[in-house]
């Protein structure tokens, strides 16, 4: 596999309008989920909002506003909160491990704990109707439900749950690694490779990699997807924020 003309440093790169759909506990925003191998940030371009955060060491609610950065390691729950037309661009570690179900959603254990009932929870029907909504919304009122008693116990002290999710989601993705390593081996660990030769080439007097420096420009080829945290813009590049499938593979279609 070969990913031609990554973006630096072989990051996924998409943008979102939080979702405003009030949840069961009151609060507006996206669906609860963490990466098990992907660190996110999030960069706040319009709009007033927070971001939930759940880990062993804390239970933080982080505001965002324009210009903000927010930034959580693999294994950190995250919610988006929305307060008032919050949009964000948003860069992910490893562009194509998202795509390929490096998510977990933190629905309630007993759907966890099935691959196929996670399967069915967690797809969403092609396209951005009114079917595709009312399952984004589904889906996040799911996600909602598994975490609030995560969030209460970690609020409480009790950081048991959290671990509990945290391997369920290790062991739903198990099978889907060795996918996982050939997206890697293209994409992020090539990027650093490459730099590696060009440091070698610039020590040995070579700068030959700088004949072949070029530009390239992409615009978002889908608007309006119904991603994790809000309606989502996508770029179609090679490896980058392809439209998520939870089969294990990054689609190479559009939906």
């Amino acid at each position: 596999m070969v990913i031609p003309h990554p973006l630096p440093g072989a990051v996924g790169l998409s943008h979102l309008s939080a979702y405003d759909w009030e949840s069961a506990d009151g609060v507006c925003g996206g669906s609860p989920h963490l990466h098990l191998v992907c660190a996110e940030a999030y960069v706040v371009t319009a709009g007033r909002g927070a971001v939930q955060t759940l880990s062993p060491d804390s239970c933080r609610d982080i505001p965002l506003e324009p210009g903000s950065v927010a930034w959580f390691t693999p294994g950190t729950v995250h919610r988006m909160v929305q307060g008032g037309g919050l949009r964000i661009t948003v860069l992910m570690q490893n562009s194509g491990l998202p795509e390929a179900g490096d998510a977990v959603f933190t629905f309630p254990p007993e759907v966890l704990a099935d691959p196929g009932a996670y399967a069915a929870a967690a797809t969403l029907p092609p396209g951005c109707g009114p079917e595709t909504e009312a399952a984004a919304r589904r889906r996040r009122d799911l996600a909602v439900e598994g975490y609030l008693p995560l969030r209460a116990a970690l609020l409480a002290g009790d950081d048991a749950p959290l671990r509990a999710f945290q391997r369920a989601a290790a062991r739903l993705v198990r099978d889907k690694v060795p996918v996982w390593r050939e997206v890697w081996r293209a994409g992020a660990l090539a990027a650093a490779e490459r730099t590696g030769a060009q440091l070698d080439g610039l020590a040995a007097g070579d700068p030959a990699h700088l004949d072949g420096a070029t530009a390239h420009a992409a615009s978002p080829t889908r608007r309006g997807g119904y991603g994790m945290c809000g309606r989502r813009d996508e770029y179609a590049l090679p490896g980058t924020t392809l439209p998520y499938e939870e089969t294990g593979r990054p689609r190479t279609g559009r939906e």
